[in-house]
């Protein structure tokens, strides 16, 4: 699935219900804290584990993302090729992690 803002995500998070959502942090209208925020107060997606997507990746940074509650951080530019790899080694991750 794929949303062009923050309030479009929101809505397809809570209808489709994917196993993860990889949330840029740049959108137009409301920015990628804010969506974060509000996925997490609703209750069809608060469970939903969110991976952020930024060009702002210094350790501070990546730090204060983890400790608001995203599973991971990918640094933007980042590679198309590579990028299902990077979501399927932080899902194993993840599952991993509940066992």
């Amino acid at each position: 699935f794929s949303a062009s803002g923050g309030v479009e995500g929101i809505n397809i998070a809570a209808e489709a219900q994917p196993d993860i959502i990889l949330l840029d942090m740049m959108m137009p209208g409301i920015d990628g804290i804010e969506t974060f925020n509000r996925l997490r107060v609703n209750e069809l997606t608060k469970a939903i584990p969110v991976v952020f997507m930024t060009a702002k990746v210094q350790v501070y940074e990546v730090q204060s993302y983890i400790e608001l509650g995203g599973v991971d951080v990918i640094p933007k530019p980042f590679d198309p090729m590579l990028l299902p790899g990077q979501l399927l080694q932080i899902w194993a991750r993840l599952n991993d992690q509940e066992n």
